[in-house]
Order: structure tokens, then C-alpha cells, then sequence
């Protein structure tokens, strides 16, 4: 018996051609804000000279995690600039730091959301699931087709394919929160929205804060993936070493993206800790 194919691929196609035709203007202003968000925060990290910009993370460094973490911050960037890949650094940098904030500021919401209404839960885990276990290169093609090529189908991405730990693990910190102790709060007269920011958000915060960790860590993971649309930056020289087999200009850019991924990843981890003290 020959079943005919179901027509998913020409019912994404008809979607994908519906919203560019309804909602072009709208993907337009989409676009501009986050290459703006994009660019400002490159143009402020290369403002300052390397070394500079690198005194100022060591230190920070130093404040944060004290001598062993300043010290792998000063010899890594230094390394980066000696590499010569400072400023393709700073622009996977800006991108890594666009989509982490972007998919903080849409993932924190909805994870309240979901620990809020078991609907909303119901309707958003399937969603995660999906954005989780689909590869990552999908992600690409309707990002193109929206954004044109660049960094910003780049970020969409990016986001997309990072924003699903904050949403989970927002919604399980605030749904572990001791019902003993929200009942208290509402004994008390607390509104919705003093017993949200008041108890449960404070009290959910570690494990909200290890969601934007993996946040963070997910989309610098995006970095070399996103080169493939245009999007500049530490990954298209390892996009590039890979297509013309050059393994040495490969093995110097994925050092450069260890050493960010390291920072990035140390650091926020011991603002975490040193917020909860």
C-alpha cells in the first residue's frame, strides 16, 4: 500500500512565503535593532586598545574569582592578540553577547510563564523539545530567509537554538519554591506580583542563573555554525580552515574560541555564586 507523502516541506514553504509577504516590514524592524545591538556592542569592545580591554577583564577577573582566574584571563587574551584574532574575537564576542541577552530577556518571561500556568507549561515544553532535538543547521534556513545573510540571521539563531535552558530552568527554580512558604506570603496579603519578585523569583534565582549559564555557553556553541551565513567573526576562520583543509589556522581560531568559552563560562559561574553569598 502507497501511502503519498505528507507535504510538510511545501506547507513550510507556503508559511515561510505567507509571513515574509504579511510580516516583512516587521522582520525589517527586527532586523535593524539587532545589527544595531550587534554593531554597539562591537564598537565597544574594540573602542579600547587589546591590551587595555584586556587589563580591564583581568581585573574584573581578579574581583570576581580572584588570582587563578586573572591569570588565565591575562595570558588567554594575550594569546588571542598575539594570534592576531582580536577583533574577529570581539565580533564573535558581540554576537555571543546579543543572543545570550536577547534570549534572556524573551526566556525569563516565559519560563515565569510556564511555572504560573500549567497551560502555558503544556503548550511551551513540546516547543523546547523541539527547538532542543532539531539540529542546529535547520535553524539556518528560515533565519536566512527572514534576515538575509549576516549576523543577524546569525543571532536569530543563535537564540533559538539557546534560549530553551533559561525558559526550563526558570520555570523548575520557581516551581521548587516551598509551597509552605508561598502560602505564608499570600496569608500575608502579598500580591501576585510582590509574592513573584519578592519570594519566588529571589529564591529560584541559582537555578535561573545556571539556566542563562547554559544560555550563554549554548550560543557561543552557534559561533562557527553561524559563519556559514555570513555572520563574521572567530568562526569563519575555522569555517574557512576547514574548507581549505588548514589545519594549523583552524587549531589557532578554535584555541581563541576555547579561551572565550572558558571566561565566559568561569566568570559568570562565580558572579552567580557571588550574588547568592
Amino acid at each position: 500500500m502507497n501511502i503519498p507523502k505528507l507535504p510538510i516541506g511545501k506547507g513550510i514553504e507556503w508559511l515561510e512565503k505567507c509571513l515574509m509577504t504579511y510580516f516583512g516590514p516587521f522582520f525589517d524592524l527586527i532586523h535593524a535593532v539587532i545589527g544595531g545591538m550587534v554593531s554597539g556592542i562591537e564598537a565597544a569592545l574594540t573602542f579600547l586598545p587589546a591590551l587595555v580591554l584586556t587589563l580591564i577583564i583581568t581585573a574584573l577577573a581578579y574581583w570576581i574569582g580572584k588570582w587563578r582566574m586573572a591569570l588565565f584571563a591575562v595570558i588567554g587574551l594575550l594569546l588571542i592578540d598575539n594570534l592576531g584574532l582580536w577583533n574577529p574575537s570581539m565580533q564573535s564576542l558581540a554576537l555571543v553577547l546579543t543572543a545570550s541577552v536577547l534570549a534572556v530577556l524573551i526566556g525569563v518571561p516565559v519560563g515565569v510563564l510556564c511555572a504560573q500556568s500549567k497551560t502555558v507549561q503544556n503548550i511551551v515544553t513540546p516547543v523546547l523539545d523541539f527547538m532542543q532535538t532539531m539540529p542546529a543547521f535547520v535553524y539556518l534556513l528560515p533565519a536566512v530567509s527572514f534576515f538575509s545573510l549576516g549576523v543577524v540571521p546569525g543571532v536569530i539563531a543563535s537564540i533559538i537554538f539557546a534560549i530553551p535552558p533559561t525558559i526550563r530552568l526558570t520555570n523548575l527554580g520557581i516551581r521548587q519554591v516551598s509551597p509552605e512558604l508561598v502560602e505564608a506570603a499570600d496569608a500575608f496579603g502579598s500580591t501576585a506580583g510582590q509574592k513573584l519578585f519578592k519570594l519566588q523569583l529571589p529564591i529560584a534565582l541559582p537555578t535561573i542563573m545556571a539556566g542563562i549559564n547554559q544560555t550563554i555557553m549554548l550560543s557561543l556553541s552557534m559561533v562557527v555554525i553561524s559563519s556559514m551565513i555570513g555572520a563574521q567573526g572567530v568562526g569563519a576562520y575555522v569555517y574557512r580552515a576547514v574548507s581549505q583543509a588548514k589545519t594549523g589556522a583552524g587549531f589557532e581560531a578554535g584555541i581563541a574560541i576555547v579561551i572565550i568559552a572558558i571566561l565566559l563560562d568561569r566568570l559568570t559561574q562565580k558572579l552567580f555564586k557571588a550574588k547568592q553569598s
